[in-house]
């Protein structure tokens, strides 16, 4: 399967510009646990970097900074993971466990962001491919009993 089939497609993204506690509103506003960092420079919507609920508390919150006087750019992960629409759900989750990353933005061909998967996504759709793994051999006694009565 493809990471383009699993992904949340509904992602909120902002510029580097906007200030943490912007960053921090929006993350309210829309009950999500990251905001996705997009170029503003030529309005492409292309990611850049990623602001993590957990960014924030760390890296201003807990020196006591201002979140109104800091800006995403000053604390975004800019060693950011991508993944495309057509990469495989495996390799990916083999790519973020390797960097320890719960959360990758999504981009299309061009490289414009078109969604966003998480741990949780890829947790959800490992549980329904095990839960149809685990129907195998039901079907297959059920069929047996039918065949041989």
């Amino acid at each position: 399967m493809h990471i383009g089939e699993i992904c949340t497609s509904d992602t909120i993204s902002c510029t580097r510009d906007e200030t943490v506690q912007g960053a921090a509103l929006l993350m309210r506003q829309h009950h999500v646990g990251d905001v996705i960092v997009v170029d503003a420079a030529d309005d492409s919507n292309t990611p850049v970097g990623i602001v993590t609920d957990r960014d924030i508390v760390v890296s201003v919150i807990a020196p006591g900074l201002d979140p109104a006087s800091i800006l995403v750019g000053d604390i975004m992960s800019d060693d950011l993971l991508t993944a495309s629409e057509s990469d495989d759900v495996y390799e990916l989750i083999e790519r973020m466990r390797l960097r320890g990353i719960r959360r990758v933005p999504v981009v299309d061909a061009a490289g414009k962001l078109s969604g966003v998967v998480c741990a949780d996504d890829l947790l959800e759709f490992l549980a329904e491919e095990m839960g149809e793994l685990s129907r195998i051999s039901s079907w297959q006694q059920a069929h047996e009993r039918r065949v041989r009565h």
